[in-house]
């Protein structure tokens, strides 16, 4: 199982491969979750992470410098999905990060005092014409989630959706899209290439790659080369995990593109050899 897309030479993937398992004690491994290294559902709470992923991730830990989680999930509820605690997560896009060994996420400071900005925003919408367009909230804390994957009519829950999105906008809030889903957040607040960097810095390692799906990934994929570019990494490796519901950037900026959670997991299986 190689989970390779077309786009993808062999000998190209070998090379970014080697570069990644020349130093495993420098090396930080960091991935998306949700449609990266489990596949989408339906809703939030039926997704899965497949316990050879954990498991993988469990051993990488042991050798690799760093091994992380990024997700828009918050990070105690991404360590419960991922259930490996020896790695650290940074959740809700960024906002929360929770080390190895901590026993509760630590909160941007921020957001102090804006905590509960989104929540209130959503919680004002009229919560019987959202359930009728089947626009279902998630509530993370900080941020604010609305679904509509699986909704009896998906277009006239995302044009709502959209309005939505402008009047957060107007609110002073900040909305984010996603696979089927508006993120409402706090002004300011952190997002996945901020979490990289404050993993990063936690704990400096010359080489990194990240694995991801969705339009907020790429902005991981930018942070990396940031970093890259100003020398702060030696190497900068982007991997996109290609969907049909993916954005089309995500194969225009990726160095290693992979057909869905299934490639990345292959990958993670070339690094643990």
């Amino acid at each position: 199982m190689s989970g390779e897309t077309a786009s993808t030479d062999g000998d190209a993937r070998a090379v970014l491969l080697e570069a990644l398992r020349a130093d495993p004690p420098r090396t930080a491994i960091l991935t998306d979750i949700d449609g990266t290294l489990a596949p989408m559902a339906e809703r939030p709470e039926q997704a899965a992470v497949p316990e050879a992923a954990s498991l993988l991730l469990a051993s990488l830990s042991e050798r690799y410098g760093l091994v992380g989680c990024v997700s828009g999930r918050r990070a105690e509820d991404a360590r419960r999905m991922v259930g490996v605690d020896s790695i650290a997560y940074a959740g809700n896009h960024g906002l929360e990060l929770l080390l190895p060994g901590d026993s509760e996420a630590k909160l941007d400071p921020s957001l102090e005092g804006r905590e509960q900005d989104a929540r209130e925003f959503i919680a004002a919408l009229d919560a019987a014409q959202l359930a009728g367009l089947g626009l279902r909230a998630e509530d993370k804390g900080p941020i604010q989630a609305l679904h509509w994957r699986g909704s009896a009519d998906e277009r006239a829950a995302e044009s709502r959706a959209r309005e939505i999105a402008a009047e957060a906008g107007r609110a002073g809030l900040e909305p984010h899209w996603g696979r089927k889903v508006l993120e409402v957040r706090p002004s300011g607040g952190a997002g996945k290439d901020t979490a990289v960097a404050a993993l990063l810095a936690a704990d400096p390692v010359s080489a990194a790659t990240y694995a991801g799906d969705d339009r907020t990934d790429l902005d991981a994929f930018r942070r990396l080369r940031h970093l890259r570019d100003r020398g702060e990494l030696e190497t900068a490796i982007c991997v996109g995990v290609a969907s049909p519901e993916g954005p089309p950037e995500i194969p225009e900026e990726a160095d290693l593109l992979v057909d869905g959670p299934e490639g990345w997991i292959a990958i993670l299986e070339s690094l643990a050899v």
